[in-house]
């Protein structure tokens, strides 16, 4: 019953990172990277389909990318996606390809990037704290159901700690890393 307690606890901290990973990925440094992208979705032959399946994006240089449309005429359903996807991009159709250009951020958009990306890790810290709000109730459940002992019950939450410091400790890792990236010239 423990042991199922903290796999669960990993799994569901694992998943916290991993969607901080995700949003810090898509945010926009002023480099061109195909990850920046990845999440634009269009209506194509009646289904939601990502970016990804029906395009090819490479990176042209430092600050443009390229998306190499498989099907034509699906040209102007992505540019009108990229449009309406905040993500402050201005898709140029160029023949088959449409070219983004990926501006230059200025130290006040850098600043704002940055509080986003706090207020984004402070979120990501207070569902690693409910998870683990929530593993130590089922400890203490399983104490009054006398399934474990008190020393048991001790020692679970130790590891819970622990495993919640070590989570903590990786989101500030990739929030000081997209820092430094944001401040560089």
């Amino acid at each position: 019953m423990i042991n199922q307690i903290n796999t669960k606890n990993y799994e569901k901290m694992e998943t916290c990172i991993q969607i901080f990973q995700n949003n810090v990925n898509n945010m926009r440094t002023g480099r061109a990277s195909p990850t920046l992208l990845h999440g634009i979705y269009i209506e194509y032959f009646g289904s939601k389909t990502s970016l990804r399946e029906v395009c090819n994006i490479v990176v042209e240089n430092t600050n443009t990318l390229k998306i190499n449309v498989f099907d034509s005429s699906i040209t102007t359903l992505i540019r009108k996606a990229i449009l309406n996807s905040n993500l402050d991009l201005n898709p140029i159709v160029h023949g088959k390809d449409i070219l983004i250009q990926i501006p230059t951020l200025t130290e006040e958009r850098r600043m704002q990037l940055i509080k986003v990306i706090r207020i984004d890790a402070e979120n990501s810290r207070i569902c690693i704290r409910n998870i683990r709000r929530d593993a130590n109730d089922k400890i203490k459940k399983l104490l009054k159901s006398k399934m474990i002992s008190e020393d048991e019950e001790r020692t679970e939450e130790v590891k819970i700690q622990k495993m919640t410091d070590k989570y903590i400790k990786k989101i500030d890792s990739i929030l000081s890393k997209k820092e430094i990236e944001l401040m560089k010239f």
